[in-house]
């Protein structure tokens, strides 16, 4: 299975897909106008991904912006993580990492979290720093 990698740009984030270690890196900002189209490979991806049992995957989420189309993608994408740890043995981790002022971020991933019961690591960083 190929690296899947979108350069982030002004509307997209950058996706950084690795099934060689299993990190899943999405990062930036998304409002991109055509959403479920752009999210497609993404998922086809994914679903490809999750055909090999016992991964140990680590998605890592670092948004400044993202809007509500957006936001139903990467819900689905931590359910599809989610449905396969279950279903394998394997296990999901998913580090939230926010801007420790932005709380409209953090309330975003806990949202996340109690919605889909994922146990999601929330992770502060100073303003003006990436945190990985």
């Amino acid at each position: 299975m190929e690296r899947f990698h979108i350069e982030g740009d002004e509307f997209i984030p950058e996706i950084d897909l690795d099934p060689e270690s299993n990190i899943l890196r999405i990062s930036g900002e998304s409002y991109h106008e055509y959403t479920g189209e752009f999210f497609e490979p993404i998922f086809e991806w994914v679903e490809q991904f999750t055909k090999t049992p016992d991964r140990d995957v680590h998605l890592k989420f670092r948004m400044d912006y993202f809007n509500t189309a957006s936001s139903k993608c990467f819900y689905d994408i931590i359910e599809m993580l989610n449905t396969y740890s279950d279903a394998t043995g394997g296990s999901l981790r998913v580090s939230w990492f926010y801007e420790d002022n932005d709380l409209d971020m953090l309330e975003s991933g806990q949202d996340y979290a109690e919605d889909s019961g994922v146990n999601i690591e929330f992770i502060p960083y100073p303003k003006g720093t990436l945190p990985y």
